[in-house]
């Protein structure tokens, strides 16, 4: 039998993960094909835990992302002054899932992955697919700077605002957009530095927060709500947007905005879902954002795109001869799981962009009782905790 060759377009998190384990199976020849010249870095750090946590493990890089990772803290919540006035120390979250949580950078995630590949693997940095063409036994593909060329499978792995989504399924209203948008960068040589702190603070609608990477360097996230998912068109217009929204909100706001000139690697989106009731379509399939996304306010997309890549590629393996059989089942064993966790980011909105002021001062100031053993469990354990058999190809 031949081998089935795979295009995947997306070297993010599940494109790389979905390599390694068609590779790791045997039997497929893979292309990754990523619009960026190279692996991207920066972005923001991830909380890291459940599933996606065991496939790290079964893959070997776990004592890779611990050594990149941070074990932060607490989460220390500031009012307008900057004075203390709540915290959650992260230990409660550590014993909920047993010690089996680390906070790293997505991109140093995505990269451990990558390095696993150690052959077998084309790359395609600095292009992308402009058409698909699909028939019975194959995938006819466009590319925008490389040759034409036929796979027997296509995949997108390429995030919330996927090609290969809009080429294979249309535009069909797939986006559901929760009413927030927010902004990720960094900064060198800011002060202060609270280590191993991410300090949080809370507005009406709104919510800055900055935590101390290693280089001298410092991650601030901004989220705001927004009644449009419109975003600006360009990177002036969106820092326009943060010094407008938050030049009178307090706290340190005014002197990051300040300085939001020279930071590196600016990344504004708009916070969205994406639902589908079916994630393939004849040899096309998609994975992770592109078929799941459950916003950065479930807190784990990219270990639910570790999840979902390691199914898609077991089933796969298991189902070589019968792709659309094995497109079903990774259907079928995950779609409930990831509406789940759809659903359960959703109902966290409110954390992110407090709607009034006593929502403020509850989220400010009955935080530090999530640090008691027994409510900790009580609350995080039902939002946290994988409640899927992970299965063994």
């Amino acid at each position: 039998m031949s081998p089935t060759r795979v295009l995947i377009s997306g070297a993010g998190i599940a494109g790389p993960t979905l390599a390694h384990w068609l590779i790791r199976h045997g039997g497929f020849e893979v292309t990754l094909v990523e619009s960026a010249p190279r692996l991207r870095t920066g972005g923001y750090v991830v909380d890291f835990w459940g599933a996606g946590y065991d496939i790290a493990e079964r893959m070997g890089i776990l004592p890779e992302i611990q050594a990149k990772g941070y074990r932060v803290q607490e989460i220390r919540m500031v009012n307008r002054g900057g004075k203390r006035v709540g915290h959650l120390p992260i230990d409660a979250i550590r014993r909920t899932l047993h010690g089996r949580f680390l906070s790293v950078p997505r991109a140093e995630l995505a990269a451990s992955i990558f390095g696993t590949i150690t052959g077998g693997l084309e790359t395609l940095f600095g292009d992308s697919v402009t058409s698909l063409q699909q028939y019975p036994d194959r995938v006819g593909v466009r590319f925008e700077h490389a040759p034409p060329r036929e796979f027997d499978l296509v995949i997108g792995a390429d995030g919330l605002h996927s090609r290969i989504r809009a080429l294979a399924f249309g535009d069909d209203g797939f986006e559901t957009y929760l009413g927030l948008q927010f902004a990720a960068f960094e900064l060198r040589g800011y002060r202060p530095r609270d280590e191993d702190v991410y300090v949080l603070y809370n507005q009406v609608g709104g919510q800055t927060g900055r935590f101390t990477l290693r280089g001298d360097r410092t991650l601030f996230l901004f989220v705001l709500t927004a009644g449009s998912p419109q975003v600006p068109e360009d990177e002036a217009g969106e820092k326009d947007l943060l010094r407008r929204r938050f030049a009178d909100a307090g706290w340190e706001c005014p002197r990051i905005l300040g300085e939001v000139d020279r930071a590196d690697s600016f990344y504004f989106d708009r916070v969205s879902q994406i639902r589908m009731e079916e994630w393939s379509r004849g040899r096309v399939a998609l994975v992770g954002d592109a078929a799941f996304a459950p916003s950065f306010l479930a807190g784990q997309g990219s270990a639910l795109a570790m999840l979902g890549a390691y199914v898609l590629a077991g089933e796969l393996g298991a189902l070589r001869d019968d792709p659309s059989q094995a497109f079903l089942r990774y259907h079928q064993r995950l779609g409930s799981f990831m509406a789940s966790k759809q659903r359960a980011a959703v109902s966290f909105s409110d954390n992110f962009a407090p709607r009034s002021k006593l929502s403020v001062f509850l989220k400010n100031h009955l935080s530090s009782a999530l640090g008691l053993p027994l409510v900790a469990d009580m609350v995080f354990g039902p939002l946290m905790r994988d409640r899927i058999p992970l299965p063994s190809y």
